[in-house]
């Protein structure tokens, strides 16, 4: 149950994972499913991983239940950074906490969301699924992004890695991002218009991946920016979620046994955020898609470079109207 099997061989953070000494990460998302069994498997080869969480007692409790079950033998350190991914004021204010506090930074992985919950409008006036799932991330990492930067030109092997999903095939064709009606769309009367929302909100992480890819490969810095879709994986976030909607439910139950454990899950975040394979062949994974951490053909919507342009530059105005 520890390995993650992929079309050729099985991958074991444990073997297949080097010394991540000295190494810094951070992990949103992490106190729970598979960011937590990720944070571990980093932790456990000696890296300092951030779990970055909004909640203080469920992050201390989950640092607590890592530290029961054993660090070692790497012995990492993992550390709680609270983010607040629907306040996007309050993650740029993470990131600038990250930035005082560490000289370097290694690996983000962009793990945290919500998924298909109802409609809500959040305070700053777009619906809460895209500022949890795209605006506070898109902030999170811009903070970021000098850090990371200095860190990929000091020689460090730097790696975003955003976590994308299945979904993206369910949201209708020609999406746009251009006005705060488009990311406020709500589907409405559709048979699952959540998971739509939810979809349309992880092709935004896709197509952000890509064109972060495009902005380092531009400025010559080399920092891989990869996009995971972990396929089905049971955690406690799933679970809930399905126990809220019977289609879901019995979607949910009937391919139960196809699904992937937190830990498999972890193994698909781990994969791209440390795997010395991605390193050794850039050129293949720089901005890809991975499914069962093999490099994968994104769909049409998702290498869009002309709405990957309207993402950025809509993400940037609307910010700007936030004050950030």
């Amino acid at each position: 149950m520890g390995s993650f099997v992929s079309r050729n061989k099985q991958f074991e953070p444990a073997t297949d994972v080097p010394d991540l000494t000295g190494k810094v990460a951070i992990v949103t998302g992490g106190n729970s499913g598979m960011g937590f069994r990720a944070v571990q498997q980093l932790a456990r080869k000696g890296a300092k991983v951030y779990m970055a969480a909004r909640n203080e007692s469920r992050a201390t409790g989950a640092i607590s239940q890592l530290e029961a079950e054993g660090l070692g033998p790497g012995n990492g350190k993992v550390e709680w950074l609270k983010l607040d991914l629907s306040d996007p004021k309050q993650s740029n204010a993470a990131a600038e906490e990250i930035l005082s506090k560490e000289k370097t930074l290694d690996i983000l992985v962009n793990n945290a969301g919500i998924q298909s919950s109802p409609w809500q409008m959040n305070p700053v006036g777009i619906q809460e699924t895209m500022v949890v799932n795209h605006f506070s991330p898109y902030i999170f990492t811009k903070t970021l992004m000098p850090l990371l930067t200095s860190s990929a030109q000091a020689g460090h092997d730097v790696r975003i890695v955003n976590v994308t999903s299945m979904t993206v095939a369910l949201v209708p064709s020609d999406p746009h991002f251009r006005t705060k009606e488009d990311y406020n769309f709500k589907y409405e009367g559709q048979l699952m218009d959540g998971l739509k929302r939810y979809g349309k909100s992880k092709l935004a992480n896709m197509l952000w991946a890509n064109e972060l890819q495009r902005q380092f490969d531009a400025q010559s810095v080399p920092v891989i920016c990869m996009s995971v879709d972990p396929g089905g994986v049971i955690t406690e976030g799933s679970v809930a979620v399905t126990n809220n909607n019977i289609w879901l439910w019995i979607i949910f139950n009937g391919s139960r046994y196809f699904m992937h454990t937190a830990e498999q899950g972890g193994h698909s975040i781990t994969f791209p955020a440390a795997s010395p394979v991605v390193r050794a062949n850039p050129e293949l994974y720089k901005g890809a898609l991975l499914k069962e951490m093999k490099v994968s053909a994104k769909p049409k919507m998702g290498q869009d470079k002309a709405l990957g342009k309207e993402l950025t530059e809509s993400t940037e105005e609307l910010l700007k109207e936030m004050g950030l």
